[in-house]
């Protein structure tokens, strides 16, 4: 008879929020399946949980794959854990988990927690309606053009993001989904967690004005309104965003043309206007 395949939640940086049923799977399971098996070994031994370990990070998912649907099909229960939160929510799981469904093995989760759900509990955004966008593309072409997708999408956006890019991210979200109310969660749960609350380029000003910006972030945006009317100082200060994050003016002035309803050639005139005030600074 197949093993099950357990989909562990362990902590993002408290340990006491590791729940019983958790330690239970962890300590009941005959090998796990760690994102960093030196990180999970930390977590076993807090435990006082003695297991064998196998590695299943994203870059090798494919080649651990097989061996783990080996030993589940051989009768052994298998525990899959990351670095922290939920598997497979932008985390490495989701191919290990439909490679045990299509080979007929039970996948059972083990919920507790996501940084996720974590910080759309503590923002003060709408929860009603969410789109989770996870990490977009590092690269600002691919990322912007991510983000135009769902500038029309009336859910509160929920995005991971990488320390080093974030002011960089809050700048592009800005120039292309308008100033919007925002929060900002870094080190959720550990000991210097920080919320920041306030729209998308004053809290990039914030950051910005740090001599780095560490630990884990997650960033929530409020979603698109109705068709709002857009002032004509509103549409100026998302024209200095997009153009301060490096946006090319007639791509920029397009875009906040269709978010304001403003005519498109008179925001690329007021381009033109900042870009020479730049030029003679």
């Amino acid at each position: 008879m197949a093993g099950t395949l357990y989909v562990v939640a362990t902590p993002l940086g408290n340990l006491e929020d590791l729940s019983r049923r958790a330690e239970r799977a962890l300590a009941e399971v005959d090998v796990v399946a760690a994102e960093d098996t030196r990180r999970g070994r930390e977590l076993l031994n807090w435990l006082g949980i003695k297991k064998p370990l196998v590695s299943y990070y994203e870059p090798r998912e494919e080649e651990a794959i097989p061996g783990i649907i080996k030993r589940l099909l051989a009768g052994e229960n298998v525990a899959l854990i990351t670095d922290g939160g939920t598997p497979a929510v932008s985390d490495p799981g989701y191919r290990l988990a439909r490679a045990a469904l299509e080979a007929g093995v039970r996948v059972t989760p083990v919920p507790g927690p996501s940084a996720f759900a974590a910080a759309l509990s503590a923002a003060g955004l709408p929860t009603d309606r969410v789109t989770f966008a996870g990490f977009l593309p590092p690269k600002q072409k691919a990322r912007r053009e991510a983000l135009a997708e769902l500038a029309d999408r009336r859910d509160t956006l929920v995005f991971y993001e990488s320390p080093r890019r974030t002011v960089e991210f809050l700048r592009d979200a800005a120039g292309v989904l308008g100033d919007r109310e925002a929060a900002v969660f870094r080190e959720l749960t550990k000991l210097h967690e920080e919320l920041l609350r306030g729209s998308l380029l004053e809290i990039a000003s914030e950051l910005d004005s740090r001599p780095e910006v560490k630990g884990e972030v997650t960033v929530l945006i409020q979603g698109a309104g109705e068709k709002a009317e857009v002032s004509e100082e509103e549409a100026r200060k998302m024209l200095a965003a997009a153009l301060a994050a490096g946006r090319p003016l007639k791509e920029a002035a397009a875009e906040i043309a269709r978010l304001s309803g403003l005519p498109r050639k008179e925001i690329y005139a007021w381009g033109l206007e900042i870009k020479s005030r730049a030029s003679s600074d």
